[in-house]
């Protein structure tokens, strides 16, 4: 599957709305019959455009009340030493995202505790001994304005065709 067109756009946009959609109730969305929407579903899957499925837990009713937002400084930046960093940040749990950043910094960490007393522990205790970890820099949430997992797919859309002027021979102006 090289690209996609506006049935798969389709699938893609109603799944990240409601991933708990059935087979018949997205075709249905999507002016599909149920057999080549279900063909679609898993060719999307298998071409990786549709990782996994997931439900989205509110994290404050968890009790997991402090986002923060941590940019790890290294000591130096070899092959060996950045897998090693990349292995223990993998194994953390309230490390839920991680990102190699430009700028100053390496990782740039997303990482949910309780409390501020939690994530004080958590970065004492965890994150300050990380190998090769020289300095962190953290900044808390203070408030969601937007939080979502839904990914932007407009970019996708078919292109209208441009119209093609026609050559007008002989004629005169």
């Amino acid at each position: 599957m090289e690209s996609i067109d506006k049935f798969d756009l389709a699938i893609l946009q109603e799944l990240q709305a409601d991933a708990r959609l059935t087979n018949a109730e997205l075709a249905q969305r999507v002016g599909l019959s149920a057999a080549p929407c279900w063909r679609r579903v898993r060719a999307l899957e298998k071409a990786g455009y549709i990782r996994g499925y997931h439900a989205e837990i509110n994290r404050q009713k968890i009790g997991l009340g402090v986002l923060a937002f941590v940019r790890l400084d290294t000591d130096r930046a070899t092959g060996d030493v950045t897998r090693k960093l990349e292995d223990a940040i993998r194994k953390l749990p309230e490390v839920i995202t991680c990102h190699y950043i430009s700028g100053s910094g390496m990782f740039e960490l997303q990482v949910v505790a309780e409390d501020l007393d939690g994530f004080s522990r958590f970065a004492l205790n965890s994150l300050m001994h990380l190998p090769n970890v020289k300095d962190l820099h953290t900044s808390f949430s203070l408030g969601e304005v937007k939080a979502s997992h839904a990914l932007p797919l407009g970019h996708l859309a078919p292109k209208p065709a441009r119209p093609v002027k026609a050559a007008r021979r002989g004629a005169k102006t």
